[in-house]
């Protein structure tokens, strides 16, 4: 069974009242762009040489070691120091 006019139209009518005609013509419209940038994008693949570009690399932190120096596995605990505030006279 293929689809007739009046199936076709009343389709045509709902997708209309749905989405409305000014919805439907931006659908299109950035469909079509979608298109011509696909073929550009094939276009430029084709076109560039085949050496690739030189990679920046970063250097990453020594193994084992935490961004202040320490050792991560060495399981030492740094100690607090506390120093006197001037005129405290408790610390003498």
């Amino acid at each position: 069974m293929q689809p007739g006019i009046w199936q076709i139209l009343i389709v045509a009518i709902v997708v209309l009242v749905l989405f409305g005609r000014g919805r439907i013509s931006e659908m299109m419209g950035d469909f079509g762009k979608g298109i011509s940038s696909f073929k550009k994008g094939m276009t430029e693949e084709n076109n560039t040489p085949s050496e690739p570009k030189p990679r920046i690399e970063t250097q990453s932190p020594q193994a084992g070691t935490t961004s202040n120096g320490m050792s991560a596995g060495s399981g030492a605990k740094a100690e607090k120091v506390e120093t006197p505030a001037p005129g405290d006279k408790s610390a003498s």
